[in-house]
């Protein structure tokens, strides 16, 4: 959410920042909205003032036993008792029109995010790792998890339909494994406290983190009052909101491994084999509370964090910064890590990072209070760390061997009840 504030003493800079993102000046039909709220405040506070100031003046009149006068100004309240009403309504739609436009504006970029249209504008930062040889063709993942008798897609399908699996026996427990790996190095090494939150949240909770209104579409809806989360930096990031915290507890860092359930709308075609894109999947994410002034060493940490994952499970990966035309709607900027896939032959995305500024407080009213000063926004972080699903592709191509096996890397033995290769059962 914007400060309308900010954009009337900016509407140039607003402007051309959000040109970046591909869109159409806004600033004057914001600042016209909010010229119409403040009117109607206005108008209603006038309204309200003479009101008070008449309702004092009939005990003034009939004191002076003027009851001509007390009449007409009794007339007039009452008058102003509907007005006031109409007035407060007034006042009341055109501010919604105004929060109801704002919200659905994305975060302005920094500076340092490049220009671009879409994916093919990312810059790539760095690279860790190199691809590796095999002396066979490499397989899928799905290919690689139906013949071991461990992914079914078709027995998933006749329960819940399209992109939907069922992992058996030593590959179910190596999701497991890797949501327990990663959970043990965040909190272990990286200093993030532990959360398990509820994965059916409110309609504030996704309008505080901006999955509503612009994605409804995208979301699983449960019920009247409740949505399946499409990450955890939905409950996590709102354990915040409405609320004052200490700047002492910033920078706060937390994590959690949660399902997460998407729609996928706007995915009809894409990736329709395997387990790239799910409508339920599991995924570790990671989110920080910050002040202004520590959110941007913040996000490199993140990443540094996310990035230590993939390294411990020895998998070759590229970081890209996301251009303006690609990034997230509430991110300032995104680092996204590409994990590379040999049976695709393609770097696909494990991991994004994003820096958020105060976009997602103003929506969650998240402050904190620096010593001795008056409370401000928080700014908020989130990423993954990483995407479980996405990992164990990645680490079942990765360690695929010739015979269809598949080697557990070193970091997964103590998770794995000590196994070392995932193979068919005879």
């Amino acid at each position: 959410m914007h400060d309308i504030k900010w954009i009337r003493d900016n509407p140039e800079a607003f402007d051309r920042a959000l040109k970046r993102r591909g869109l159409a000046g806004e600033a004057q039909r914001l600042i016209d909205l909010d010229e119409k709220r403040r009117a109607a405040i206005t108008a209603f506070e006038q309204a309200q003032a003479r009101r008070n100031a008449a309702s004092k003046d009939i005990g003034e009149a009939k004191k002076a036993k003027d009851e001509a006068r007390a009449n007409a100004l009794m007339a007039e309240v009452n008058d102003l008792k509907t007005k006031l009403a109409e007035l407060e309504q007034a006042s009341k739609d055109a501010d919604v029109m105004l929060q109801d436009s704002l919200a659905t504006i994305p975060n302005l970029p920094l500076d340092e995010v490049p220009d671009g249209a879409d994916e093919h504008g990312n810059v790539e930062h760095h690279k860790f790792g190199a691809k590796r040889d095999y002396d066979f063709t490499p397989k899928q993942h799905f290919e690689l998890g139906e013949a071991l008798g461990m992914m079914d897609f078709e027995l998933a399908a006749k329960l819940s339909g399209a992109r939907f699996v069922v992992l058996k026996g030593a590959l179910a427990r190596m999701e497991r494994a890797l949501g327990q790996f990663m959970l043990d190095t965040h909190t272990t090494d990286h200093g993030y406290i532990e959360v398990n939150p509820p994965i059916l949240v409110r309609d504030d909770a996704m309008f505080g983190t901006a999955q509503l209104p612009k994605f409804r579409e995208d979301q699983f809806r449960a019920g009247e009052d409740f949505w399946l989360i499409p990450t955890a930096e939905v409950p996590l990031t709102n354990l915040v909101r409405e609320a004052i915290t200490d700047e002492a507890q910033l920078p706060m860092r937390l994590t959690a491994c949660t399902p997460c359930f998407r729609a996928e709308a706007g995915a009809a075609g894409k990736d329709t084999r395997g387990m790239i894109r799910q409508h339920q999947f599991t995924k570790v994410e990671l989110v920080s509370i910050t002040t202004p002034e520590q959110a941007m060493d913040e996000h490199e940490r993140m990443l540094a964090s996310a990035e230590e994952v993939l390294r411990r499970l020895g998998l070759h990966y590229r970081v890209v910064t996301l251009c303006t035309g690609d990034m997230g709607f509430a991110s300032q900027k995104t680092y996204d890590i590409e994990v590379w896939l040999p049976g695709q032959n393609m770097y696909r995305e494990i991991s994004s990072c994003s820096v958020c500024g105060d976009f997602q407080a103003r929506r969650m009213n998240a402050r904190y209070r620096p010593k001795g000063g008056n409370p401000r926004f928080v700014h908020t972080l989130n990423g993954s760390g990483v995407a479980v699903g996405r990992a164990l592709i990645a680490v079942m191509e990765t360690y695929q061997q010739a015979d269809g096996s598949i080697a557990v890397p070193d970091a997964l033995q103590p998770y794995m009840g000590g196994l070392k290769v995932i193979e068919k059962k005879q």
